[in-house]
């Protein structure tokens, strides 16, 4: 096996309550002037209103960017960049789900590096490390408030830029599931199956150690076991909880392993249209899967049993078919669309789509290699 390094935030506080603790420990780092990146539905019904009066009441100056959009873009990290440079300040209080995370990223690491977050498209472009991050996060699906990945929309291009850098890991990561029990059943179903979507093509891809193989397995069956859950009672605090800890393992899989083409193509719909990200992932999942069958059968089969299917003494192609059906019927259960044509995928779209799909970083660790023609008929079978 080659060498492998392991990228997480230092500290990471799980369970109901944490918040407080998350107060005391910013302070304890001797920052005094936050910038607090959100949205303002966040903003709007009083959560951001709450973390400022817990930091303000630790002393903290506290300064509010409520201008992450549900696809961040380029002009709403020049934004937050600009306050935060209006402000001194020296930590960047991330809240909300993966908008409000990769938007402060984006925020924090321009005002260490200069520049535009454009210029750190790709792979490790920066030379410096961002302004302190810390990232409270109140949904349980996109684990960006652990990764080194930032997706920013740039909108001149229409294309999603997918930023992968150790420099853009938080400090501290908090996940409180008390700020998730109010998030609306559309919203648990999306972020939850982008959790799926990420312990699936974690667990796959070729950059996969014993390590992620552990972690996405596990966010396989407790997403499989809870999600329902958590969709149709989300005041169900259990549930909530075992969602965030499946969330966290499947970042912590995919954070080092890495992804593949559902990424891949869901960034380009989500550029494209300003579609919801986990939607995306959810809908092309078992297509991308069916394709990646060739060279992914045995862990496919994997998959099915962790999410709870009979798969013993079945070959591996039909324990893989298992899997897909597995899937799909997840994603029927808790409402998630049937098809792209019904989020606006147009044929005429396709092959500029599937282009910018192939230059996307998280393709490259897909187990099979795909070409301009198979990535289109992906995209046509999701329809």
């Amino acid at each position: 096996m080659s060498q492998t390094a392991f990228y997480i935030p230092s500290v990471n506080l799980m369970g109901s309550g944490c918040l407080t603790d998350a107060v005391a420990r910013i302070k304890s780092y001797g920052y005094g002037r936050a910038l607090i990146v959100t949205d303002a539905v966040l903003a709007k019904i009083g959560v951001a209103a709450k973390v400022a009066a817990l930091l303000e009441a630790a002393g903290i100056t506290v300064t509010v960017f409520d201008g992450a959009k549900p696809n961040p873009t380029i002009a709403n990290v020049d934004a937050g960049l600009a306050l935060l440079r209006a402000n001194a300040c020296d930590v960047v209080v991330s809240l909300g789900g993966g908008s409000p995370h990769d938007c402060a990223k984006g925020i924090a690491l321009c005002a260490a590096n200069g520049g535009s977050i454009a210029d750190y498209e790709g792979v490790d472009r920066s030379a410096k490390p961002q302004v302190p991050l810390v990232a409270i996060n109140t949904t349980a699906g996109t684990a960006s408030e652990m990764t080194r990945f930032c997706i920013i929309t740039d909108e001149a291009r229409h294309v999603k830029m997918a930023i992968v850098d150790k420099h853009v890991t938080p400090v501290l990561s908090v996940n409180d599931p008390d700020l998730m029990l109010a998030k609306p059943p559309g919203l648990t179903a999306a972020t939850g199956m982008d959790a799926l979507t990420h312990a699936v093509e974690a667990y796959v891809s070729t950059a996969a150690t014993p390590i992620t193989d552990a972690c996405a397995l596990k966010a396989v069956s407790l997403i499989a076991a809870n999600l329902r859950q958590a969709v149709a009672h989300g005041d169900d605090l259990a549930a909530r909880e075992a969602m965030a800890y499946a969330q966290f393992l499947a970042g912590m899989a995919f954070n080092n392993a890495s992804l593949g083409y559902v990424h891949a193509m869901a960034h380009q719909l989500g550029g494209f249209y300003d579609l919801p990200h986990g939607v995306c992932n959810a809908v092309l999942l078992p297509h991308v899967e069916a394709f990646n069958v060739q060279t992914s059968a045995a862990r496919l089969k994997d998959v099915a049993a962790a999410m709870g299917e009979p798969v013993a003494g079945l070959s591996d192609a039909d324990g893989a078919a298992v899997a897909l059906a597995a899937i799909r019927r997840l994603s029927a259960d808790i409402g998630i669309p049937a098809g792209l044509g019904e989020l606006g995928l147009k044929e005429a779209d396709i092959p500029v789509l599937a282009a910018n799909a192939l230059k996307d970083a998280c393709g490259l660790t897909n187990p099979r290699r795909a070409d301009q023609a198979e990535i289109e008929a992906i995209f046509r079978a999701a329809a």
